[in-house]
């Protein structure tokens, strides 16, 4: 089966095609595409969302990755998409994607978590011990996640929460490990580390946990709330 993974949640955005393998062959990377951050001029703490990358310059990245395993669409058999948390925007636009091909194939969706692809890439890059994952949540909050790296695998030490910029400050100070998108820019001792669609379509690989696609959500912590609109003012 080929698996389409596609990473949307971060500002460096990107797409892979897997083939899953089975009857005793390994899975085995196909193509990918990645669109790479742009540059930013902002030099506070809390930058704006990315609005520069439009959907549809992150959809060509699922032509460039197809093309590049030369694969078609229709050979599809299954979608991973990268949950977040992260853009609200980007994870809304790759469910999205999933929910239409899946109505227009019939194609098999799956969720993953953005900090579990995290995390395997920091063990797969070679980080042992203990890492925070840090994602910029905005509102001057982060979202926290500890993980135990080891040469075989990584563990949940600490589920995911937010966190005040206070505490990721005082975690720099105390000399932890700090992973993720763009954390340089708020923690001078941290390494930035991007969730990639290449991790995200491997972990895909391993897993069978298919849902339709109207139960994918993005991983959000905080509460919706919507405020409804007065009505419109009749004019005399």
């Amino acid at each position: 089966m080929k698996i389409l993974a596609v990473e949307f949640s971060s500002a460096q955005r990107s797409v892979a095609v897997w083939d899953a393998g089975g009857s005793g062959a390994s899975p085995a990377l196909l193509g990918s595409a990645l669109q790479p951050p742009m540059p930013t001029h902002d030099h506070s703490p809390f930058p704006i969302q990315h609005s520069q990358f439009s959907f549809q310059r992150s959809l060509g990245l699922v032509e460039e990755a197809l093309a590049e395993a030369n694969c078609r669409r229709e050979e599809i058999g299954a979608l991973a998409v990268g949950l977040g948390p992260g853009s609200y925007t980007g994870i809304r636009g790759a469910i999205a994607l999933a929910q239409g091909w899946q109505l227009g194939r019939e194609t098999r969706l799956l969720g993953v978590s953005s900090v579990e692809c995290l995390a395997a890439q920091a063990q797969a890059d070679g980080w042992r011990g203990p890492v925070n994952i840090i994602i910029d949540a905005q509102r001057h909050e982060f979202y926290l996640a500890r993980y135990d790296l080891g040469q075989t695998g990584w563990r949940e030490a600490a589920a995911l929460r937010l966190a005040p910029l206070a505490e990721i400050q005082a975690l720099a100070g105390a000399g932890r490990t700090l992973l993720g998108p763009e954390v340089a820019r708020w923690s001078g001792g941290g390494k930035d580390l991007y969730p990639a669609a290449v991790m995200l379509g491997r972990l895909a690989c391993a897993r069978q946990d298919f849902v339709p696609g109207e139960t994918l959500e993005p991983i959000y912590l905080r509460e919706t709330a919507f405020k409804k609109a007065p009505p419109p003012r009749v004019n005399p």
